[in-house]
């Protein structure tokens, strides 16, 4: 018997292929920390920025009080690659919708604590991101 009628997913196959993404270590985000990482910058990975939030940013650099997230374009919405899913439409709409509103919240919560932060999109050149997060956490450039 199919699992699906208990689950999110339109089928099984769409749950299987959905658990499967990572949470964390994807390839968009490993190379932005190469490149990071390549510049001399050290920072702690999938980190909360303050313990008592429960938010995780990508790269925190925590003397410098930057925190860095390399968000999805499915995930976040991104305005330029963005798709709308066809099958469970009406769900994920909903889904990427909560996920930019958790984003900004995030932002509200760590602007308001002190902190800058960097939101990037998977789809940047992770050389062009590494620069931009040089720039901020040396102090160079505010955002």
């Amino acid at each position: 018997m199919s699992e699906t009628k208990n689950s999110w997913a339109s089928s099984d196959a769409a749950r299987i292929r959905m658990q499967a993404n990572k949470g964390r270590d994807t390839k968009p985000e490993l190379a932005v920390r190469r490149a990071t990482h390549a510049l001399g910058l050290r920072y702690r990975v999938s980190y909360r920025p303050i313990k008592s939030v429960r938010r995780t940013a990508d790269m925190v650099f925590t003397k410098a009080k930057v925190a860095v997230f390399i968000d999805g374009c499915f995930w976040h919405g991104c305005p330029e690659h963005h798709t709308s899913s066809t099958s469970n439409a009406t769900f994920w709409a909903e889904k990427v919708r909560k996920n930019r509103d958790r984003d900004r919240d995030t932002d509200r919560i760590l602007l308001e604590a002190g902190w800058r932060i960097l939101r990037v999109w998977e789809h940047e050149d992770p050389v062009s991101c590494a620069l931009k997060i040089e720039r901020l956490v040396r102090g160079i450039e505010s955002i």
